[in-house]
């Protein structure tokens, strides 16, 4: 009996746990919350910090979260941002890559592939927590694309962001093509 109750009680636990988790996530509307992250690019190491809710005034933000630098699917993402770079621009938007890796790291990654955009270093993972975009059981962020407009509003989520074939980048650029400029 104790052993049932027990059982009964973990259970009660577990989705107080799993409600409070999904009332903190983000969701379509909701304001992105702000954040400064230092970064990379394939050209230095910046000595500053970028601030979402700075730049979210000008143009269309996608942030793109991913596991780490140097691996294959992580590159297959960035390359295909990559190769979209100047098309993204023309709808007004900016690339924001995001993983745990430390700034070095995303400097010769972004030399190494030619990548024109910034790659942000969240080493303790607290943006990715904020976004829905960290994996606890492996320890770094999980492959989610998020797009926020220019008013500083989430416009889209992808918790699922897949490299195996074109559909979630296709996906991505057509709920650009919806928003305004």
């Amino acid at each position: 009996m104790k052993l049932i109750l027990s059982i009964i009680s973990l259970s009660a636990l577990f989705i107080q746990l799993l409600s409070a988790q999904q009332e903190t996530m983000l969701k379509i509307g909701d304001t992105a919350p702000s954040f400064s992250l230092p970064y990379a690019t394939k050209d230095s190491v910046s000595r500053g910090k970028i601030t979402l809710s700075n730049i979210t005034e000008k143009q269309k933000i996608i942030l793109a979260f991913y596991p780490a630098d140097w691996s294959g699917g992580c590159t297959k993402e960035v390359c295909t941002l990559r190769d979209n770079f100047k098309s993204l621009a023309d709808l007004n938007t900016e690339v924001l890559a995001i993983s745990g890796d430390y700034i070095f790291s995303h400097y010769e990654w972004a030399k190494f592939h030619n990548l024109p955009f910034k790659l942000l270093s969240d080493h303790d993972h607290s943006v990715a927590k904020m976004y829905s975009s960290y994996n606890a059981e492996y320890g770094y962020n999980k492959r989610t694309v998020y797009i926020v407009d220019v008013g500083g509003k989430i416009s889209y989520i992808d918790l699922n962001y897949s490299v195996s074939d074109d559909k979630s980048f296709k996906k991505l650029r057509t709920a650009l093509e919806g928003l305004r400029k």
